[in-house]
């Protein structure tokens, strides 16, 4: 669909850098053309236009998550996500769940793991104009140690499941990451830390030795590629910000070492502490432990401590929803990292909108280049109804998007997404309650109203 020019008037321009807001117009079709009085002079020479007038309310780049798994369709359980999909009908439902995204205002996304090779699929097709939704970036199969992760005995001792593979030796781990690239990622994903049975550390440990990690890390820039680590404790992101990793998912409970081995790297940092934020606040309407909604509360304030030192020291920090799993499903819960910015680590709220913003654009290997309102680049645009720069709650009211564009082309957030039965075998949680959606956990109704 081709993009019409586009004139947005009266709006609260927010550009995506973190500098202050004014009011000006905004013109753009596939591109954006100007910001300020050069985007009247650019309207007035084209033979047809359509006008926005955006008073009142907030003009801005559309959000990047740079946490997404959009392969993974909500899961309650990983028994539910490693044994029940199939590889072709999770990518049609991935395309499904896309269309939320989109219109939930997330124009761009990264997805660092998938389910057999489905968020790959995906972005080729959105590319292709074939499926809908937002930019996208992935990883593959994301690389465990034969050790586990997160999925505890269902991690097998070799071989693939689910959204992963075990690489046993420093053969195995070049292998892989040779036949990824091969396979077309945009990112290698380690899994850096995880959790076994009686443990003495609390929350996750180190399961990659740090030659490992720089043997991961130079085969994947030997062949052109960023990696990143999922790393849940302070040895993990000390290491693997020393190993030369590009960006690090979560890097909580670090400690003074792992602190200034990411400061002195700037290396960037996604949280990704919604999940525990939404967890830990309505975790009891899916029946979650309540021993684990407080290890996530403490997670959520010891770790932001650290991270926003690290954010003052000049680190990168990127907003990431994980969305995927029951607990966060897919158009619901992408601006809450925004929140967490905000209320947990202090952050202003054009701060914490230049996180879910231009500094996303490092996702995609493209900072200053996405993300961002400048003449150039790409015409993702979302206008919020009122004042985004002192609430960014806002994004998240249902019916507080007013108009998304991808590429200059006007996303339909009208209509509502068709509803979707169920798949045989698809769901098998001992849980009965409802995905923890927003009206259901905040009390919104379909107007955005607190009920």
């Amino acid at each position: 669909m081709p993009a019409d020019a586009v004139l947005i008037e009266n709006g609260l321009v927010f550009d995506g850098t973190g500098t202050p807001a004014s009011v000006a117009p905004v013109a753009f079709d596939k591109i954006i053309r100007a910001v300020g009085p050069a985007a009247l002079d650019w309207a007035r020479d084209q033979a047809d236009v359509r006008r926005i007038d955006a008073n009142g309310m907030t003009v801005m780049p559309g959000l990047i998550d740079a946490h997404c798994h959009i392969s993974f369709d909500e899961p309650h359980s990983n028994d539910e996500l490693f044994f029940h999909r199939r590889e072709g009908l999770a990518a049609i439902v991935a395309a499904y769940n896309a269309r939320k995204v989109l219109r939930a205002g997330v124009t761009s996304l990264f997805d660092a793991d998938s389910i057999f090779s489905v968020s790959l699929d995906l972005r080729d097709a959105i590319e292709a104009g074939i499926a809908e939704g937002p930019h996208m970036a992935c990883g593959g199969n994301a690389l465990f140690t034969s050790v586990g992760g997160t999925a505890g005995m269902l991690v097998p001792d070799e071989g693939a499941i689910g959204y992963l593979k075990v690489t046993r030796t420093r053969d195995e781990i070049v292998a892989e990451i040779r036949r990824q690239a091969k396979r077309g990622v945009d990112w290698i994903k380690i899994h850096v830390t995880g959790i076994i049975p009686r443990q003495k550390a609390s929350g996750e440990i180190q399961v990659w030795n740090r030659d490992e990690l720089q043997l991961a890390a130079d085969t994947a820039h030997e062949l052109g590629l960023p990696i990143v680590g999922h790393c849940r404790n302070a040895s993990s992101t000390r290491d693997a910000a020393r190993a030369g990793f590009d960006m690090i998912l979560h890097a909580t409970f670090m400690d003074d070492a792992a602190l200034a081995a990411v400061v002195d790297r700037k290396v960037p940092i996604v949280p990704s502490l919604t999940f525990q934020a939404v967890l830990a606040e309505h975790g009891d309407r899916v029946g979650a432990n309540p021993e684990l909604r407080e290890t996530f509360r403490r997670e959520i304030a010891e770790g932001g401590r650290a991270l926003r030192q690290a954010y003052d020291a000049g680190v990168p920090l990127l907003c990431g929803s994980e969305s995927g799993f029951s607990i966060t499903p897919y158009g619901e819960w992408h601006w809450r990292e925004l929140q967490v910015l905000v209320e947990d680590l202090g952050l202003t709220p054009l701060q914490a909108l230049a996180c879910a913003t231009g500094e996303g654009a490092r996702a995609f290997g493209r900072p200053g280049q996405l993300g961002l309102l400048k003449p150039g680049l790409p015409a993702d645009v979302i206008v919020v109804r009122g004042d985004a720069t002192t609430d960014v709650t806002l994004l998240g009211r249902p019916g507080g998007l007013a108009h998304v564009f991808k590429d200059g082309v006007r996303i339909d957030t009208e209509t509502p997404t068709p509803p979707r039965g169920p798949l045989p075998s698809w769901r098998v949680s001992a849980f009965s309650a409802a995905p923890a959606t927003r009206a259901a956990t905040l009390g919104w109704d379909s107007d955005g109203e607190d009920r």
